[in-house]
């Protein structure tokens, strides 16, 4: 990896209207291989079939392989512990020498399909110029926006690139830190460029400046060493489901903020969110209150955000007149930029041992973690993607934060600390990843292929 100003020229409108016509020419072939990749079920979840990431893994390294790229292979990484990681697709075109390299980053694997779909979430359907499809925006297409950006450039990169197409992302990418020291040479680079997040909306781009951390952890209360007649018992004992209830209950406050002593608050963002089209986007039910107080953004992006996504206790359908002894709750902390995990899951543990429910016996068992992310505003690199996004749109990109999390952008800083990360993304706020009915805004992919080849013109010059 060389050492480089990145200060690059103006973008030229001349240059722009030539590659934007190149790339509505490319653009059905595009289109066409986005439809072939989400008809592959790549779900990395161990309950699926892996056979099914494992050709993902080929499609898309053939897809590069016909986008030019002269050194493509499929690589996968071991931990200490022994675990093999999904088939991950690293694919080099070295630059002219002094030239910069360019580390295009995304994911082929996918999440479960899960329920309420309108359409066959694999069989990929456009509707009002959106392709529906599980994997459409997360993030096949980014996958498409990286190889669009090579075939219209073809022979005329500046730069030297590398694209990285992970296959585990989906579920915590539990080899990526020992895949990046295994091929820490085949993936160094000057910028990293990720294509995972999100724009502000259809027609104005966004470029990520900061994302949340995240704790995960399971809490059980239990009551009793064994289930005893609701009839005959209850009234002096109350079950685990209703202390387990009241416990998760002591984690926010009136107004919904989080009550956790000791979480860290970044500062407000300077845009903010309509609250109807949060609504909107959201689809939050008429007459259910927003929690928490100040700027929407603020809430989303640059504050602490806690919530159950999963509880074990007896089901209704196998239900008995007993009083359930133990009961489980999965709770999953998104941390504010600057917070550190370790803090957090400590702060976390802490509140709800104290806060345990007539003395019950509370036991915290964490899981996952992962660090929040802080771009700097005013980098060359950043200046480079404004530039050419405002290009690719025709309207300055703003800059936003996401309230998830992408923890292996942590994992890359330890591995390359001087390298200029960029996180973009071809998502808007309809495009429901990891919900039913996921789908990518066309019109939105193909400026976001135009702007990557802006970009990566940009950065070589």
């Amino acid at each position: 990896m060389t050492s480089h100003s990145l200060d690059p020229a103006p973008v030229d409108p001349t240059r722009t209207e030539a590659l934007r016509a190149r790339v509505a020419a490319a653009f059905p072939a595009l289109r066409a291989d986005l439809e072939a990749l989400v008809r592959i079920p790549s779900v990395s979840n161990d309950a699926f079939d892996q056979a099914h990431v494992e050709a993902s893994a080929e499609a898309v390294a053939g897809l590069l392989r016909d986008a030019g790229m002269p050194e493509v292979e499929v690589l996968r990484a071991t931990n200490p512990d022994g675990r093999v990681g999904a088939p991950a697709i690293v694919a080099r075109r070295p630059g002219p020498a002094g030239a910069p390299t360019v580390l295009l980053y995304a994911h082929h694997d996918v999440q479960p399909p899960g329920t309420d779909w309108d359409t066959d979430p694999f069989e990929p359907t456009e509707r009002d110029g959106r392709l529906f499809g599980r994997g459409a925006a997360d993030d096949k297409a980014g996958v498409i926006a990286h190889v669009g950006a090579l075939r219209v450039l073809a022979d005329e990169l500046g730069a030297g690139v590398t694209v990285f197409v992970e296959g585990e992302e989906e579920i915590g990418s539990p080899t990526f830190t020992t895949f990046l020291h295994e091929h820490r040479e085949r993936l160094a680079a000057d910028v990293i460029v990720v294509a995972d997040s999100s724009n502000w909306k259809v027609g104005v781009p966004g470029l990520t400046t900061s994302l949340r951390g995240l704790v995960g952890c399971d809490v059980e209360v239990a009551v009793l060493d064994h289930a005893v007649h609701s009839g005959m018992y209850g009234g002096p004992i109350l079950d685990a489901p209703t202390l387990l209830a009241r416990l998760v209950a002591t984690l926010h406050d009136d107004d919904g903020e989080v009550a956790v002593a000791g979480l860290v608050r970044a500062a407000d963002p300077t845009v903010d969110y309509d609250e109807a089209e949060l609504r909107a986007d959201a689809g939050v039910l008429d007459g259910v209150r927003l929690a928490g107080t100040g700027p929407l953004t603020a809430r989303l992006w640059t504050r602490p955000a806690l919530s159950v996504i999963g509880f074990d206790a007896p089901r209704i359908a196998t239900s008995s007149n007993t009083i359930a002894p133990r009961a489980t709750a999965r709770l999953s902390l998104r941390l504010a930029p600057g917070q550190d995990p370790a803090a957090a899951m400590a702060a976390l543990r802490a509140h709800l041992l104290e806060h345990a429910p007539f003395g019950a016996r509370v036991t915290v068992t964490e899981k996952e973690a992962g660090k929040p992310f802080q771009a700097p505003a005013d980098s060359a690199a950043m200046r480079a993607a404004r530039a050419a996004f405002a290009a690719a749109w025709g309207t300055e990109p703003v800059d936003l934060g996401i309230g998830g999390s992408i923890p292996f952008i942590a994992d890359l800083l330890d591995v390359y600390p001087d390298a200029a990360i960029l996180v973009t993304g071809v998502e808007d706020p309809d495009s429901r990843a990891h919900g039913a009915n996921e789908s990518v805004h066309l019109g939105e992919l193909e400026r976001v292929v135009l702007a990557e080849a802006l970009l990566l013109e940009a950065l070589a010059r």
